[in-house]
């Protein structure tokens, strides 16, 4: 039989445990609060007050476009919100990536970006058998060429902080180097396919028949590249250069960290430009070294 002294201790008991339960939620709630900490997200959305007032400029240039009946609204529209998009999401997995530290990432990142410049290369020339392929290889050769000397000079620290920046330019500049190339060196060719013709049959290889529609081709597509190397600093500053002022780094070292730059960038597209020449003429000439028409026969 339970007596009142018993209901009381019983009675206790159950408020001990239920302080005890409530004590336990609390400290749960905080672990998960900690865990799921936002402020970076406030942050984040705080610093995009500006970048998004910025785009009044863009505005602008819509009402303009629209005025001028350019039918461009549509796509400055898209490009603008693309853009915002993938700077964002790119901003976040750089931000993981570089607190990972590993040299693992490294190597993701870079072969992710030589997969899209080789796809967006291959698009510019859609005409050409392979292109994207192509393309790929020789970003991929050109570049992991120069980010060999990169590392074994020991120009910057093995780490994502310095290394996917460098890779991305000088992958951005061969992705543009080449597409040029491989899109001219092809157009060159039907444009003056009768040239070709005669010389192959008057013996000459696919490399002797062409040479000049190479040699036009290289130069048109490095020629940016090299105007950029003789009016750098000019002009314009350069967006390492740029980048390390506005960081509070002294303009010389600047000066330093760019002249290697620039020697890398025209290393990287020079190199990939010539690469993607060799890799066309498979697709450009059948194996009894004629032309191959259905490559040729489209505009």
């Amino acid at each position: 039989m339970m007596t009142p002294q018993n209901d009381t201790v019983s009675s206790l008991r159950s408020s001990y445990d239920l302080y005890q339960l409530l004590l336990a939620f609390r400290d749960a709630s905080t672990t998960i609060t900690t865990s799921m900490d936002l402020s970076w997200l406030v942050d984040f959305l705080k610093g995009m007050v500006k970048p998004v007032a910025a785009t009044s400029v863009v505005l602008l240039a819509v009402a303009l476009s629209f005025l001028q009946k350019l039918g461009l609204e549509g796509e400055m529209v898209y490009s603008i919100v693309r853009a915002f998009l993938q700077l964002s999401v790119i901003g976040f997995v750089l931000e993981f990536i570089f607190n990972q530290n590993n040299g693992g990432w490294i190597i993701l990142a870079y072969l992710f970006m030589v997969s899209v410049a080789g796809y967006t290369a291959g698009k510019r020339a859609k005409h050409v058998p392979r292109g994207k392929y192509i393309a790929g290889v020789s970003i991929l050769a050109g570049t992991a060429l120069t980010m060999v000397f990169l590392v074994l000079l020991k120009v910057f620290p093995f780490t994502p902080r310095y290394i996917i920046p460098v890779a991305g330019m000088m992958v951005g500049n061969a992705m543009t180097v080449t597409g040029v190339t491989m899109k001219r060196l092809r157009d060159d060719i039907r444009a003056q396919t009768n040239l070709v013709e005669t010389a192959l049959a008057l013996g000459a290889t696919p490399r002797q028949a062409t040479a000049q529609q190479v040699k036009r081709a290289l130069v048109l597509a490095l020629s940016p590249v090299l105007d950029n190397a003789k009016t750098v600093g000019l002009i314009s500053l350069p967006g390492a250069m740029t980048g390390m002022i506005m960081g509070g780094a002294s303009p010389l070292e600047a000066i330093q960290l760019q002249i290697v730059v620039m020697n890398f960038l025209i290393g990287a597209s020079t190199v990939s430009s010539i690469l993607s020449t060799y890799l066309c003429w498979p697709a450009f000439f059948t194996n009894a070294f004629q032309l191959e028409s259905k490559v040729f026969s489209s505009e």
